[in-house]
């Protein structure tokens, strides 16, 4: 203790710096802020969840009402639509692919865009971005930039995916067909248009009828071998007057992928009612054949065909053995793997389909028709959807149909009941039939008996029944009145093409293989 009565050992206090705010006036300014951030994070919370509702809360709430009731509406909307796609599937379908429904939807899409960006942007200025503190302003401008971005984008790609849809519909589904079904089915004749180099015309390098059950979806598959010759056609059809004992030739030009390319190139033929006189005399050619009324076709490019798969991000098939691609004439540029479950892009896929080196005709048809089962068991509609741009983009270029508008959402219906079901397979191949010399009679008793039986698993009480033939097809005499040569009707000595599994029966998915 000094003489003055100070403790000696008390520190001196450094001095305040006068520019700093006294401790408690920084927390109440901290407390400010961090209200402010609140409030203005919460006007973007509310516009993203309930747009509207930031401008009831804090400003204009005529407009905020208005955003309100459509942003309830839209949700009642959306649940009557999920609701009636439950309960009334077809219909639901209906709407998204009739043209003008397509239209308003993508109007409506791109406004909502343009009005929900707006609404974020008005939920900035609430927050009044000035008064927050300097350190959070830039954050919060980018935020809401992001979620002006995500909306706005979401709903102008929704709006563009629209687009694509109506584009389709409008481009690919030209309608022509016969829109009533056959018998109870609908009979859809798929080709594999072939146009290669060094081709006289376009050729159908595949050729196979999807008998399809109007009510239950349950398909049957059948195959036409495209080298089948003294193919017969119905009384009613031009080229039934040209070829009364079936499309023959003594020099065995005259195939069933001949005809479309003979019809093509033969004005004249038919009436210039007819849009395609090579399709449709196909389609008669493979009446002739099958014994069945054909509503439509569908061809698809087998060129583009490599785009549509690329599309939905390709498709998983078993490869029992190495498949060639290219080999024969032409160069070998290496093989489609063996492998189980193996995942094929375009290229891939298209060749394991169509490879002829060290197969037969018969062993491409087998799986033609297992990539065919594969997409239909394993493309779902969230692969559509993510892909639709590029699905819509190949499917302008490679796919042709004369489906109407009106009876897509019936196809897509059947299609989707199909998933579900196993899919039969019946094939025009040796032994049972020899393309040389076709027993029409026997190919047409064959399509019944599989239909039949088919038919039966969905009503097992019903007796099976053949199918219904077409008033104007032509009897199984049209077959045997054709006389072609011996090396066509020759039967090989050895079962070289002896039926593969996946060429006649009950569940084509069960047995696909290369082979």
């Amino acid at each position: 203790m000094s003489d003055t009565g100070e403790d000696e050992t008390q520190q001196p206090q450094a001095p305040r710096d006068s520019h700093l705010p006294p401790p408690s006036l920084r927390t109440s300014q901290q407390r400010s802020e961090r209200v402010k951030l609140r409030r203005a994070l919460g006007f973007l919370g509310m516009t993203l969840i309930a747009p509207g509702s930031a401008q009831l809360a804090a400003g204009n709430r005529t407009l905020g009402r208005v955003a309100l009731r459509i942003w309830v509406g839209l949700w009642a909307v959306l649940l009557l639509l999920g609701i009636g796609a439950l309960v009334w599937r077809s219909a639901v379908i209906g709407l998204f692919t009739n043209s003008t429904v397509l239209l308003l939807l993508q109007v409506l899409l791109v406004l909502l865009g343009i009005g929900w960006g707006l609404l974020f942007v008005d939920a900035w200025r609430l927050a009044r971005p000035p008064e927050l503190a300097r350190r959070h302003r830039l954050g919060f401008a980018a935020l809401a930039g992001v979620l002006v971005f995500v909306v706005v984008g979401g709903l102008v790609s929704s709006a563009s995916i629209v687009a694509s849809q109506r584009s389709l519909m409008s481009t690919v589904f030209a309608g022509g067909g016969e829109t009533k079904a056959q018998a109870g089915r609908y009979n859809i004749l798929l080709l594999g248009g072939d146009a290669g180099k060094g081709r006289t015309g376009l050729r159908p390098d595949s050729l196979t009828v999807a008998s399809v059950d109007a009510e239950t979806g349950r398909t049957v598959l059948i195959g036409l071998p495209r080298n089948m010759e003294d193919v017969p056609f119905p009384e009613s059809s031009p080229m039934h007057k040209k070829f009364p004992k079936g499309f023959g030739c003594e020099d065995h030009s005259c195939m069933l992928n001949a005809v479309y390319t003979y019809a093509s190139t033969h004005p004249g033929l038919y009436p210039k009612s007819v849009k395609d006189p090579g399709v449709q005399a196909t389609k008669e050619a493979v009446e002739g054949a099958t014994g069945l009324k054909i509503n439509y076709y569908a061809m698809v490019d087998l060129k583009g065909f490599e785009a549509l798969i690329d599309a939905v991000g390709g498709v998983r098939i078993d490869v029992n053995r190495d498949i060639p691609i290219g080999g024969g004439e032409a160069k070998l540029y290496g093989y489609v793997k063996k492998g189980k479950n193996q995942l094929l892009n375009g290229r891939s896929a298209l060749w394991f389909a169509r490879s002829r080196s060290d197969s037969s005709d018969y062993d491409r048809m087998a799986r033609q028709k297992c990539v065919m089962t594969a997409m239909l068991k394993q493309l779902d509609p969230v692969t559509v959807l993510t892909n639709f741009n590029q699905i819509a983009a190949a499917g302008k270029q490679v796919v042709e149909t004369d489906i109407p508008p009106s009876k897509v959402d019936t196809m897509v219906t059947l299609a989707l009941q199909a998933k579900t079901k196993p899919i039969a397979s019946v094939s025009f191949v040796p032994p049972a039939i020899y393309p040389g010399s076709p027993d029409i009679a026997k190919m047409h008793s064959m399509v019944a008996k599989k239909i039949a039986k088919a038919e039966a698993k969905d009503n097992p009480t019903a007796a099976p029944t053949p199918a219904e033939q077409p008033t104007d097809a032509p009897s199984s005499s049209s077959s045997s009145s054709s006389s072609p040569s011996p090396s066509a009707s020759k039967k090989p000595k050895k079962k070289t093409a002896t039926l593969k599994a996946g060429q006649q029966t009950e569940d084509l998915a069960s047995v696909c293989s290369a082979s």
